[in-house]
């Protein structure tokens, strides 16, 4: 399997196949080939949010898949940086199989659900570190207007599929509830040591909530190792080429 900083995640629920973001490469593709995965069987394909590592490949989607649409916030093509100042951003293809979702929640299908959750508290802290945007022509702190999330509901089950969680996976997990969380936690720059009390506080949280997470891409392995011990089998790290079956 071809590997590198960046998420792809093909979703099968409720009778439809979506591809939740597109990695930084066209990377993706090779490793659907090599599990005999067909992208033309892809119903849709959702953006999580606008940095490269997880829109750079919407190119090669576009060529391996034929009729998906590819939905975006209204946000994803502006300008993003990193904390150092790097451009992280995605240029805009120039298919017209871009739809941008119109309103805070978008229906893909039944039990399958975009949603953008601007009325979303922010009552723990985000996990911005540093990042900024340009709004309005000025370089202001990213509030990550871009972001949207995956809502299935199959069976009784709500799974949330989250992109990096920049948001704050607190925050995000507080407000959607879910019974099954996927996704990266962009934790990625924490120190084992010194962060050590904050990611303690932080299971201790995610354990008070319902949910039983899968998360990898910028979670990193400072965290897990103190995240791990604590959560136990409510918490598990997937990897490149892995099958995760929820209910």
């Amino acid at each position: 399997m071809l590997s590198e900083h960046g998420l792809s995640l093909l979703v099968e629920a409720c009778g439809c196949r979506v591809l939740f973001d597109t990695g930084a490469t066209g990377a993706f593709t090779a490793n659907a080939e090599k599990m005999n995965i067909d992208l033309q069987t892809v119903n849709f394909c959702v953006l999580s949010h606008g940095h490269y590592d997880h829109g750079g490949g919407i190119d090669s989607f576009l060529q391996w898949n034929t009729h998906a649409p590819v939905w975006v916030s209204p946000h994803a093509f502006d300008p993003h940086f990193n904390a150092k100042g790097k451009n992280i951003g995605i240029s805009r293809p120039s298919s017209a199989r871009i739809r941008v979702t119109d309103s805070a929640i978008h229906q893909l299908a039944p039990g399958i659900v975009i949603h953008r959750a601007p009325d979303m508290p922010s009552t723990y802290p985000d996990e911005g570190q540093g990042m900024t945007a340009i709004v309005n022509d000025s370089r202001v702190k990213d509030d990550f207007r871009h972001e949207q999330y995956l809502l299935i509901e199959e069976n009784g089950l709500r799974v949330l599929i989250s992109g990096c969680s920049h948001r704050g996976v607190l925050n995000i997990a507080a407000y959607f509830q879910p019974h099954v969380m996927v996704g990266g936690f962009h934790l990625m720059n924490c120190d084992a040591i010194s962060d050590a009390p904050r990611l303690r506080d932080c299971a201790a949280h995610l354990l008070r909530l319902p949910a039983t997470y899968y998360t990898g891409h910028c979670t990193g392995a400072a965290a897990m190792s103190i995240l791990k011990p604590l959560m136990a089998d409510r918490l598990y790290e997937f990897s490149t080429g892995e099958v995760i079956c929820i209910g």
